[in-house]
């Protein structure tokens, strides 16, 4: 059994904020904000309240909860994995959680280490440090359980992020030999139900790559929450109170490999999922029993040349507003009920786009790998750019959107952004 070693820098703790945005892609995980006035302008010397260096790189991103805003951090090469609070208004550190692990992990230079998004509910903060454990902490960064769930390894690393569901914390575990989605007790860190599902390795005999990375996203169907997972060849719903698959959708195995980074796009009943490595997409009807790929799919991109599709969209109004990660970028515009593309923008120059977009209103924002964030409107007609942010510094991470400010993770510091 492997041994934890923890460490905590405690400084101090601040009052309650409205609007808080407590996981990967928001309240709820679809990357949409209650709030509709944001910063549309900003650069290095324009609108930043305040920019604090982190000790490493990272993909994960920032949430905001309770006057503080946590990400995660890894330093010496994965062996210190940390949890980090900052105070929202001055950037000054709070508090800091970190957990030893001497042992060797797989990722990519890509992937450093720590690529989770922490998730709280206002009482408790979650975070997921695959191999190194699942770890809660209260606010003030007192530690309340850890669970050592065992080794993950994938030469690409890891992604999924942790979800909060009534008394639960629920975590899709993968991806490697070892793939299962786990829900534990909030309080105690005991487990209540654990799914296995088809394992994925870093390649198979043939060269082909395997995995998701895909966060799962809560809905509700006729009055009953329903867990949609993605796993590297389908969609799947499970119940959330006892981990029973309820129905599949097929269709995302591809010649190249069967990979899934995006978490499920959904809107009124419709769910859009893509894989990734140019991998086919589909949109679906959610519900039914069973395996529902012929009665409930909709669309099917097919082999075609799909774009490279590692962040998720954003639905507003029967549309998917997707940035892609080819490179150097591109945009696009779908109509989730028959796939069409309405528009697409093929070359943004803004890098690779790992982060996914988010939503305010009818503004969205995406960053990409070259530390641009574009700002452009939700029309599915056309494109329209409002604004290109440049920090200089590479992310491939999702903007946090919390009373009028935005937080941004790059790999060198974490920036709120306010004004403008």
């Amino acid at each position: 059994m492997r041994v934890f070693t923890f460490c905590l820098t405690f400084i101090t703790s601040l009052p309650v904020f409205g609007a808080d945005w407590t996981g990967f892609r928001g309240p709820g995980g679809l990357g949409i904000s209650s709030e509709a006035d944001f910063p549309k302008e900003w650069s290095p010397e324009k609108n930043i309240q305040w920019r604090t260096p982190l000790p490493g790189p990272g993909n994960g991103s920032p949430i905001v909860v309770d006057g503080k805003v946590l990400v995660l951090c890894a330093e010496d090469q994965g062996q210190k994995r940390s949890t980090l609070c900052f105070d929202r208004q001055t950037g000054k550190e709070l508090w800091k959680q970190t957990v030893s692990f001497p042992e060797v992990e797989e990722t990519h230079k890509t992937n450093p280490f720590c690529p989770s998004t922490p998730t709280s509910d206002g009482d408790v903060v979650v975070v997921w440090h695959r191999s190194a454990g699942m770890h809660c902490y209260d606010l003030d960064g007192d530690t309340l359980w850890s669970r050592d769930l065992g080794r993950f390894d994938h030469i690409w690393g890891g992604g999924s992020s942790p979800i909060l569901f009534e008394n639960m914390v629920i975590q899709l575990c993968g991806p490697g030999e070892r793939t299962f989605v786990v829900a534990l007790d909030k309080k105690t860190g005991e487990t209540l139900w654990q799914t296995p599902t088809e394992p994925g390795g870093s390649d198979s005999s043939n060269g082909r790559y395997i995995g998701t990375w895909s966060t799962p996203v809560l809905v509700t169907v006729d009055g009953q929450p329903q867990l949609l997972v993605p796993f590297h060849t389908r969609l799947a719903a499970l119940d959330p109170k006892s981990g029973k698959e309820l129905w599949t959708v097929s269709g995302l195995s591809f010649k190249k490999g069967d990979l899934i980074y995006t978490s499920p796009m959904v809107e009124n009943g419709i769910a859009v999922i893509m894989g990734g490595f140019n991998g086919p997409a589909f949109g679906l009807t959610i519900g039914g029993e069973g395996d529902v790929t012929d009665s409930h799919r909709l669309w099917h991109s097919g082999e075609q040349a799909n774009p490279q599709r590692i962040g998720s969209g954003v639905v507003l109004g029967g549309y998917l507003y997707m940035a892609n990660a080819d490179n150097p970028g591109s945009l696009e515009c779908l109509d989730i009920k028959t796939g069409e593309q309405t528009w697409s923008v093929r070359r943004t120059d803004d890098g690779p786009h790992w982060g996914s977009v988010v939503a305010a209103g009818d503004t969205l924002y995406v960053t990409g790998q070259r530390g641009t964030t574009r700002v452009f409107r939700a029309n599915p007609k056309e494109y329209e750019l409002i604004a290109e942010n440049d920090l200089k510094e590479q992310s491939n991470s999702t903007p946090a959107l919390s009373d009028g400010d935005i937080f941004l993770r790059t790999w060198d510091a974490l920036y709120c952004i306010s004004g403008g």
